[in-house]
């Protein structure tokens, strides 16, 4: 057994009731207590802990019990070879927890003569500069109050060194391949839900390990980027604190509400933000009081309760008055994709502009479920322009969120990038004649765009077309259906990242009537052209199967 005493306090507040705890914490010190604290070839630095604690207390702010939980984990060794068993932290707590604060005064120690490594250079990583420099300046500033710091730091606005050890602090922007070689001791990833892929982080740890004890922390809050690195970052915390993955390759702290209802008692609040525990000091009321603040306010503008729940709970929540469904019920679209060879099935495409992009399809039923088997092509210039699909991420690019990864959607053969002037209307044609070579399409169907230049292609190569000629009147009558089908997991879309993007891109309008609309959340970036595809299938989607169903056959638009 290993212990240390701000573990022991932290547990014990817990356990007496003192504090409340998330399912995920709670997690956490049962997943610790069995996995961690239990083993007998690990050791607590209780030095090094308390040098750290009283650093932070001196040149920052008084720590609180999970800061103190937080910074024992960070100093956890192998007695063998005095290695570091953790290296992967994921620090996620609602806004005004104080994560820059905590992680400000952690990367100024580990700069220092007291953690006492050798050029053990840190680098904190965002997407924008100005919050990169979130903790660097905190620490800038600190160092300016001091003229002892002010003797043992050296400080310019772009880098801040220990004299002593010769450590560096720097801050940079996640804009990935110029940063090869880098020979960081750690390395801080902040507002880590705004990344979309792993590739910028691959870049920036691929200089650690040649420093002794390298860390890696990933803070944040939650966010709206879904299917991202975030998402793959709580699924690897999951198995961790499940016991499915090794016990130290993440420390995951994570807070949040359980459940959507509590954010009416307040008292539960601390679950997503620990900084609001009893007894609060003159910060945390602070906070508090501005949260109380804006959760009243929602009463009078509903409308901000899905960036509250983000932000201030940490539980990201669909608004499903404007949304086709949860993230929960898009996710579990990737499910398997059955034996389809030879099935009937409804062929569909959005084609709405030769410009951007198009999306063809397939819908099969088998039982209750819809199988969706797509393909989409965009054009060069316009995920170009808008994607940055062609360009390095370069300091042009700093500060501006990627808003789908094409590239890596093209190399998984979800997409079709044409380097044209227009999407060839014979591209569409050609894919469904090779999908006819596997499945049986009785007929192909879309809306009246483009169909003009389709419709004579099509019926060359023996395809039956269907034209709807309203498309938007067919939305409020497949909307319960399509909504059904969501929340009852009965769609599939198999392993398809870009469909998904799609769906969650959509926004559902209610018209004055009390009918639903389809349309796009933002109208040039997130394009919803397989959803609307998908959409055109429905229509017809009773024509494949047998027995009672939704009709809409029979309905002329």
């Amino acid at each position: 057994m290993i212990t240390n005493k701000y573990v022991e306090e932290y547990i014990q507040l817990y356990e007496a009731g003192k504090i409340k705890l998330n399912k995920e914490r709670i997690d956490l010190i049962e997943y610790l207590q069995r996995y961690v604290l239990s083993r007998d070839d690990l050791y607590f630095d209780d030095e090094m802990i308390e040098n750290c604690v009283r650093f932070i207390e001196k040149w920052y702010f008084p720590t609180e019990p999970f800061q103190r939980f937080l910074i024992a984990f960070i100093f956890l060794f192998f007695k063998k070879n005095d290695r570091v068993f953790y290296r992967k932290f994921l620090w996620m707590m609602g806004r005004g927890a104080g994560k820059n604060g905590i992680i400000s005064g952690i990367t100024h120690f580990l700069t220092s003569p007291l953690h006492g490594i050798q050029e053990y250079n840190i680098s904190i990583v965002a997407n924008s500069e100005e919050q990169a420099k979130t903790s660097f300046e905190e620490t800038y500033s600190v160092i300016g109050r001091s003229s002892t710091l002010k003797g043992m730091w050296s400080r310019t606005k772009e880098k801040i060194t220990n004299k002593k050890t010769e450590s560096i602090l720097k801050f940079r922007t996640s804009n990935g391949e110029t940063k090869d070689g880098l020979r960081d001791g750690a390395v801080v990833f902040d507002e880590v839900h705004r990344y979309e892929g792993n590739k910028d982080v691959r870049v920036h740890i691929s200089g650690l390990g040649k420093k002794q004890n390298p860390r890696e922390f990933y803070i944040g809050t939650d966010g709206y980027v879904r299917d991202g690195f975030l998402d793959k970052m709580k699924e690897k915390a999951m198995k961790v604190l499940s016991g499915g993955a090794r016990p130290n390759a993440l420390f995951p702290f994570i807070c949040k509400l359980d459940d959507e209802n509590e954010i009416d008692d307040d008292a539960n609040w601390e679950k997503s933000n620990p900084m609001l525990c009893e007894p609060r000091g003159t910060y945390a009321q602070g906070l508090f009081d501005t949260i109380y603040e804006e959760y009243e306010d929602l009463e009078d503008d509903p409308t901000n309760r899905e960036e509250f729940m983000t932000k201030r709970m940490n539980l990201p929540m669909t608004d499903l008055e404007r949304s086709v469904a949860t993230w929960e019920e898009i996710s579990s679209t990737n499910r398997e994709v059955p034996d389809l060879l030879n099935e009937e099935c409804i062929g569909c495409l959005d084609y709405a502009s030769i410009r951007d992009f198009a999306a063809c399809g397939l819908l099969f039923r088998q039982s209750d479920d819809y199988i969706f088997k797509t393909h989409s092509y965009a054009r060069k210039d316009f995920v170009d322009k808008y994607y940055s699909y062609s360009k390095k991420h370069d300091a042009e690019l700093a500060g501006k969120r990627k808003f789908a990864p094409i590239k890596e959607w093209e190399q998984e053969g979800l997409i079709t990038i044409v380097d044209g002037p227009s999407l060839d209307p014979n591209l569409i044609v050609q894919w469904f004649v090779e999908m006819r070579q596997f499945y049986i399409i009785k007929k192909i169907i879309a809306d009246n765009f483009r169909m003009e230049i389709l419709k004579p292609l099509f019926e060359a190569e023996g395809f039956e077309v269907e034209i709807i000629r309203n498309p938007r009147a067919i939305h409020s009558l497949l909307a319960p259906r399509i909504e059904m089908a969501f929340a009852n997991k009965q769609i599939i879309f198999g392993d398809n990242p870009l469909m998904r993007w799609y769906t969650q891109n959509v926004l559902v309008v209610t018209k004055k009537d009390g009918n639903k609309e389809y349309q796009k959340k933002e109208p040039i970036r997130r394009k919803t052209d397989g959803f609307q595809a998908f959409v055109h299938g429905m229509y017809r989607a009773d024509e494949i199967v047998t027995g009672e169903s939704f009709m809409l056959a029979d309905i002329n638009f």
